[in-house]
């Protein structure tokens, strides 16, 4: 069975209570296994060669320093000219999709998963998800986290260690815990 088809994935997604199935669970397993052997190719080009393999769909001047983890891979889309620097963390339960001439620093995390505030659901494993969108021209500094449902504008820099809870429009700097606008970003002659 393809995972597109499966129910639970497709409430995943959605950002349905969902419980993961056999076949996310498979899924989750088999990307984890691939990712410790890629992770530890010395060759840059074989790497970001086998870990684009498992992404949804990756632009042209994809480069990842290692180690880079994701959950599924099936739900991450990164444009053009992407780099992520050693340690990057992305929870791809929901939709990440990254634009154009994006750049992480180090230790950088994208959350999707939402997991319930009622303790008793929470006992179940249930958990929804929310996607994460980051748009063209973004530099995401080292050990920033971005939560779910947060969608980042095109030429956003977020300051190194900044807990980014909320959505942020085009041209901003944002910092801090939790992220705020700092000033904007105007483009330099």
């Amino acid at each position: 069975m393809e995972i597109e088809q499966d129910p639970a994935y497709q409430q995943m997604i959605n950002g349905e209570l969902y419980l993961e199935s056999r076949p996310l669970v498979n899924l989750r397993n088999d990307v984890r296994t691939k990712l410790m052997e890629y992770n530890l190719i010395s060759d840059n080009d074989q790497r970001n060669a086998k870990i684009k393999s498992l992404m949804k769909s990756v632009g042209n001047r994809f480069f990842v320093e290692p180690t880079i983890y994701f959950s599924y891979g099936v739900n991450i889309t990164i444009g053009d000219h992407f780099y992520a620097n050693h340690d990057v963390m992305l929870c791809d339960e929901g939709k990440i999709t990254i634009g154009n001439d994006v750049k992480f620093g180090p230790k950088v995390g994208l959350y999707t998963p939402k997991h319930p505030m009622d303790p008793a659901v929470r006992r179940t494993e249930a958990e929804r998800t929310a996607p994460i969108t980051i748009g063209n021209d973004v530099w995401v500094g080292g050990s920033a986290s971005i939560l779910p449902g947060v969608t980042l504008g095109n030429n956003v820099i977020v300051g190194a260690g900044s807990v980014v809870t909320k959505s942020f429009p085009d041209n901003v700097i944002v910092v801090g815990n939790p992220a705020r606008i700092l000033r904007k970003n105007e483009p330099q002659d």
